[in-house]
């Protein structure tokens, strides 16, 4: 599994989120509350989003 790394659309914001791909899809989560976990999408649920957010 790829290591955490800050979205690029948090442009050094203090509240951002971060994300980490894997072969199953990507994991996100809230960089001020890591603790509370993160969320899970699938292969085509990240797919999309990656798409829609270029759009």
């Amino acid at each position: 599994m790829s290591r955490w790394h800050k979205s690029s659309y948090s442009s050094g914001a203090e509240s951002c989120v971060e994300a980490r791909e894997h072969v199953s899809g990507a994991d996100v989560r809230d960089t001020q509350n890591r603790e509370l976990g993160h969320l899970s999408f699938d292969r085509r649920e990240w797919a999309s989003l990656v798409v829609t957010s270029k759009l």
